[in-house]
């Protein structure tokens, strides 16, 4: 089943078209939508690390004592 989203993005490419297919078939990729498919997936997994390290930073801020006798 492909993904809407993808599908979306290579027909919107209009003349770009070429040159993402000439980087897809360099980075070795077999098709458009392979490569697509793997940068979204890498956005989303970027993302998703960035909330988690916002939150890690959160969580010691919490724990720490307003004064710093202690």
């Amino acid at each position: 089943m492909q993904n809407q989203e993808i599908v979306k993005i290579i027909e919107n490419l209009g003349g770009r078209k070429n040159y993402e297919e000439k980087r897809a078939s360099k980075l070795g990729f077999t098709s458009l939508y392979d490569y697509f498919e793997d940068k979204i997936s890498k956005k989303q997994k970027a993302i998703e690390d960035e909330q988690k390290e916002s939150k890690a930073e959160e969580q010691p801020k919490a724990n720490q004592k307003s004064c710093g006798c202690c």
